[in-house]
């Protein structure tokens, strides 16, 4: 006779595995209807716990995994506190870690997470095609995707409208007079980078211009990568009258690239770009994408603390609202 397993208690159940081990576990988080039908799944079945592996989950940690792409980023300082509140709140900890924008990295990270017995984990994914989280999902261990979304697997996600925000930059651009606009975009496997550069092309063809290939120069995400990328646009037999600016640190790299070339902003060119720069100090201010970065931390936290507590309901996409922050490297100089 074949051994029953706790994911056929699950399947009958109709709730996860991680639900049942919580259940058998008498973790108070798991509501009473939950725990009345693993009940009954379990006598229907005869399920019987190997004790072993019963002592291990008793000792799983309180912990949730923050798997980001880069550190460096200040985009990620104020969405880790975000993250970091709302778990000590529930009397969670949370482990960072980088992944560098890396495959292999992120790949090692996960499967720490599967070993330590996180909670959960909110996963900045290094690709939006080629992250695999197989590792914590085939565990019941639940992930949410923040930033960027996951194509290969359906699993909760909070993020911004790129596309709308990206646009109504370059909109904003094109109202101040630009006709020729160049983009810094992203990485070709991030779904931010695909948003945004979807959004600049769309406010071009609503002002009756034609997107030009030659003015979307890719990026990385990185100070380096925006200051290539600047002065490949430079050293374009037109040069453009605006830019936009896919993240924050290429757009250091950028500013870095105008200043090394003498290029001035506002007056030769005027400047947008994606996430807040406060914290830089430049002079004049730039016009900016501002994300909710703190509130998207927030969230995603909220809806893994859910997934923890054995909540069963369909993958939930949130998409918060970014704001268009105006400031002097878009007011024309006369």
């Amino acid at each position: 006779m074949a051994t029953v397993t706790i994911r056929d208690v699950a399947a009958l159940a109709g709730v996860s595995p991680a639900t049942v081990s919580r259940v058998l576990n008498a973790d108070p988080r798991v509501g009473a209807p939950l725990r009345e039908r693993v009940h009954v799944a379990v006598e229907k079945l005869g399920y019987r716990p190997n004790s072993q592996a019963r002592s291990l989950r008793t000792r799983a940690t309180r912990v949730l995994g923050l798997i980001i792409t880069d550190i460096q980023n200040p985009f990620f300082t104020a969405l880790a506190r975000g993250v970091e509140d709302a778990a000590s709140e529930r009397d969670y900890s949370v482990v960072l870690a980088n992944s560098d924008e890396s495959l292999d990295k992120e790949q090692r990270y996960l499967e720490v997470a599967a070993a330590e017995r996180m909670a959960g984990v909110i996963l900045a994914p290094s690709s939006t095609a080629h992250s695999r989280i197989g590792t914590l999902t085939e565990r019941g261990i639940p992930v949410v995707a923040i930033d960027r979304r996951l194509r290969s697997a359906e699993v909760d996600s909070v993020s911004v409208n790129n596309q709308k925000a990206a646009k109504d930059a370059v909109g904003h651009l094109i109202s101040a007079g630009c006709r020729r606009i160049a983009m810094i975009t992203g990485p070709s496997g991030a779904s931010t980078a695909t948003g945004r550069l979807s959004g600049y092309r769309s406010a071009l063809r609503e002002a009756g211009i034609e997107p030009d290939p030659a003015l979307e120069i890719r990026g990385d995400y990185r100070i380096e990568g925006g200051r290539a990328a600047v002065r490949a646009v430079l050293a374009l037999p037109e040069r453009p009258d605006g830019l936009f600016v896919g993240n924050n640190l290429m757009m250091v790299g950028a500013l870095n690239a105008l200043a090394d070339t003498g290029v001035r902003f506002p007056a030769d060119i005027l400047l947008a770009g994606f996430d807040e720069m406060s914290w830089a100090g430049f002079a004049p201010p730039i016009t900016l994408v501002e994300q909710p970065s703190y509130e998207i931390g927030r969230r995603a936290t909220e809806l893994l603390l859910r997934r923890v507590a054995g909540e069963v309901f369909p993958a939930q996409r949130i998409v918060l609202p970014a704001r268009l922050r105006i400031r002097g490297s878009t007011h024309r100089v006369a």
